[in-house]
């Protein structure tokens, strides 16, 4: 399992992120990059992610969440 945080040519420069770089994250990923691909904040995200309402499929092992990037990729139509 891959965890990995905002890619550092993503990071700062308002660029967004593209399919080539969601997809480079790996298998899964964590709320805070998921939610960054989402457009959604990271209170929000976890908020969600506790209520069980986040939009895309996720697994909660322990205390962390790892949020599936396939499943990411299918909601954004560009798997």
């Amino acid at each position: 399992m891959a965890i990995s945080s905002v890619p550092t040519s993503a990071q700062g420069t308002g660029a967004g992120w593209t399919v080539e770089a969601v997809r480079a994250l790996g298998m899964t990923t964590n709320v805070e990059t998921a939610a960054a691909i989402l457009g959604i904040g990271r209170t929000k995200a976890y908020q969600m992610a506790r209520q069980g309402h986040f939009p895309v499929k996720m697994l909660r092992v322990g205390r962390r969440y790892l949020v599936s990037v396939p499943a990411l990729l299918r909601l954004l139509d560009a798997d």
